[in-house]
Order: C-alpha cells, then structure tokens, then sequence
C-alpha cells in the first residue's frame, strides 16, 4: 500500500490543475474569506469548532508578511460580525520567520493583540524542523509578554519532542499534538509508525499531567481510541481536551466523538494558493494522498450519490 501511495505522489506535478482543484474541493474551504466563513458556520450548525487558516507560501519579503497578517485581522473581523465558533491558525513562515525573526514576531504579535481584543485566539503552526526552535522561542516569548491567547503544535514523530513538553510544562500551554507531516532525517525524526504512535500516547499523558489543554490531532483510528483511552483513565474532564481534523478528511471519526459528547473541531483553510498547499500537503503525506485519491475516486464512481458521501 505504501508504494501505490507513493506512486500516486510521483504522478501529482502531471495531473492538470483542473483535476487537482476537483481532489482538493472537499479539503479547502474555496479560495476567498467568504467560502470559509460559509464553510465554518456550516460546521458550527452541526456543532463542530473550526479553525481558519490562510493558505500561502513562506512570506520573502516584509511586505508579504505586513499583508498576511493583514489578510488574517480579516478572519479575526469575520469571525466576530459573523459570530463564528472558531479561530485562526497561522503558519510562522507566512509571517516572514526565513526574513527576519523580529518581523515574524511583529506580524504575529498584531494578529494575537487583535485576536484578544475579541476574545479569542491564534494557534502558532509548527512546520518543518528548521523552524522548531524560532516557533517555540516565539511561542515563549508571546506568553511572557502576557499573551495567554495563543497556544502552540508539538509533533510526536520528532525525537526531541518528550524534550519540549519538559521545556514548555512551566507555561501550561496549549497544545495541538499531532504525528507530523514533514518529512525529515531518521536522526531527528522516528520512521516507525507505531513508534510515532507510542510517542504520541506518552506526549499526550505528559501534557494532561502538566494541566495542559490539548488539541488531538489525528486521523489514526488506532490513535484515537488510545486517546481516548487515556482521556478515560485519566478522567479527564471534557474542558481538558478536544480533537481536531482536516476539513473533508475520514469525517467518520469526527461523527463517532461529536455522538459521543467529545469536542471536536475542523481545519478549515481557504484562500487563492489552495493549488500550492494542495500539492504540498499530498507530496509530504503519501498515505493522505493515497486517501483522497481513493476518497475521490468513489465519490465520482458510477452509482456514488451524494447519500452515500
């Protein structure tokens, strides 16, 4: 299965953007502000959280960055006039982190500062891992200014991430855990899929133990139920903890937690670079390609109804 999954990577830069748009309309908002707010209020009705993120590339200039954090103080206005049950996700590169490390924190500083005036919050991404130790520093830094409206992304495929939860624990922070798409070296990251599995099981015990909230994120049944096994013999309150997924993606899990009583909330991203972060997030996800090709496969088979979707 691994090698179809990669086969299906190699053929993604041939496939023509029309159809890569048709793979990617059940994972992407749109590519305005208004698709995703429609997206988000769609999934509020049905009593799922969302999160809001504006797809674009590492910022090159401080220009660039000035305009994505423009761009989201525009998600932060709708989400309060349209009274949306969600907040915003940002991606420290898009804010200028390869330009400058004080531009970084300037841009994301004025996006947090808003996000507070309205009472809500900002979700600092964690990305490849030359950008590890820049994103906890400034994660560090925002919440020795005050800023208690951010929360941070840990990833349990790093070696060095039982370290960081040690660093973190004084902060009590809030953490989304996930497994980690990015593709390193063995030296850094574990390639064993049940070892990825078993860090992130010890991560989440370490983070309920410290009083962190945390933000579950994942599509692995097998994780989930652990998750939820943890929660269980912790008995961790439901204030505690929520779970997250990519909009579109295995929706069967988030209908079986929202069934039973469990927060859980939707990755929502919108905006004009969806055919960039649509081949970036299947190149360094094989096993996610190999799902949505297959999603999208069913869904336009013959005798596929919408009922069935």
């Amino acid at each position: 299965m691994a090698l179809f999954h990669r086969a299906i990577v190699r053929m993604l830069p041939a496939v023509p953007k029309r159809v890569v748009r048709r793979f990617a309309s059940r994972y992407i908002a749109g590519p305005e502000l208004a698709d995703a707010v429609r997206v988000v209020s769609e999934a509020n009705a049905r009593g799922r959280l969302a999160t809001i993120d504006v797809l674009g590339e590492e910022s090159a200039t401080a220009a660039e960055a000035t305009e994505m954090a423009n761009e989201y103080l525009e998600v932060l206005a709708a989400i309060e006039r349209e009274g949306l049950d969600a907040y915003a996700s940002a991606k420290p590169t898009a804010f200028g982190l390869r330009v400058g490390y004080d531009l970084c924190r300037e841009q994301i500083e004025r996006v947090v500062r808003r996000a507070a005036e309205q009472d809500t919050f900002v979700r600092i991404e964690m990305e490849d891992a030359t950008t590890t130790d820049d994103t906890l520093a400034l994660y560090r830094e925002l919440r020795g200014a005050g800023r208690e409206n951010i929360g941070a992304v840990l990833q349990a495929s790093l070696r060095r991430t039982h370290g960081d939860v040690e660093a973190l624990a004084d902060l009590r922070p809030n953490i989304r855990l996930v497994k980690g798409i990015y593709i390193e070296s063995p030296e850094i990251q574990l390639k064993d899929d049940e070892a990825v599995r078993t860090c992130f099981v010890e991560v989440l015990d370490a983070l309920l133990a410290a009083g962190s909230f945390v933000a579950i994120a994942t599509h692995d049944d097998r994780l989930v139920d652990r998750s939820l096994a943890r929660i269980a013999a912790r008995k961790v309150g439901r204030d505690r903890y929520e779970f997250q997924l990519l909009l579109g993606v295995k929706p069967e899990i988030g209908d079986r937690l929202a069934a039973a009583g469990h927060r859980v909330r939707l990755y929502v991203p919108y905006g004009s670079r969806w055919y960039e972060y649509s081949l970036r997030r299947l190149q360094e996800n094989p096993q996610l390609a190999g799902y949505v090709a297959g999603d999208t496969f069913r869904r336009l088979a013959p005798g596929h109804s919408a009922r069935s979707a």
